[in-house]
């Protein structure tokens, strides 16, 4: 098969959970959707993603993300089975998970957290170079398996931290303004120039409502 020289990435975060409500940290924790209150974002997700087919499919291993999967993929779309990917989990935050803003934020270490954008970790957690380091061999493989099987569009289900870092990477944004809500996320455009893959373009999943009208 001929190789791809262009590549649409569609990055989503999963729906709507308990802890997302709450605004607590959920990080590797693996809480499932808040049912049925997850519906309302998901079906709009499902009903962008409707008709679209995608040469290969990934998606974090936690729970979340597969219930978002299954709910917005149809199964038509797709030539493979989903693959499953620890590397597209969330940051893990370690002592902060279970926690929310107004329990946290007189402490210094999440105060020294917030301010180097994720640079200096949690206590027990992950930081963003942690997270950088897992997304470069995800991205390297991703790329290697399009070149190999001629993938032209790629659907990946993840989590806020992970779109923030793409965001980050790819729109030239600071780590905490790449943030997208539930059911929502980015569609990345790549072309391959002289041996390597460069980001040309980068737009909402769904087209929020006021582009629309």
């Amino acid at each position: 098969m001929a190789s791809a020289d262009r590549l649409d990435l569609v990055v989503v975060r999963h729906g709507l959970t308990a802890w997302n409500r709450e605004q607590r940290y959920q990080g590797q924790r693996d809480i499932p959707l808040l049912l049925p209150d997850a519906l309302e974002g998901m079906d709009r997700l499902r009903d962008k993603l409707a008709g679209e087919r995608f040469d290969a499919v990934y998606c974090s291993d936690l729970t979340r993300c597969r219930q978002t999967l299954a709910h917005v993929l149809d199964v038509d779309s797709t030539p493979a089975e989903p693959r499953l990917d620890a590397r597209l989990r969330e940051l893990d935050f370690g002592a902060y998970e279970g926690k929310c803003y107004v329990e946290l934020k007189d402490e210094p270490l999440y105060r020294a957290w917030i301010d180097t954008r994720g640079e200096q970790p949690p206590p027990g957690g992950e930081s963003t170079a942690n997270l950088r380091q897992r997304l470069d061999t995800w991205l390297a493989d991703l790329f290697r398996a399009a070149e190999a099987e001629g993938h032209r569009r790629i659907l990946a289900v993840s989590h806020g931290g992970v779109i923030r870092e793409l965001r980050r990477r790819f729109e030239a944004i600071d780590f905490w303004d790449g943030s997208v809500g539930q059911a929502q996320g980015r569609q990345l455009t790549f072309t391959h120039q002289r041996g390597d893959w460069l980001c040309s373009s980068s737009s909402a999943v769904p087209v929020p409502a006021s582009v629309m009208s």
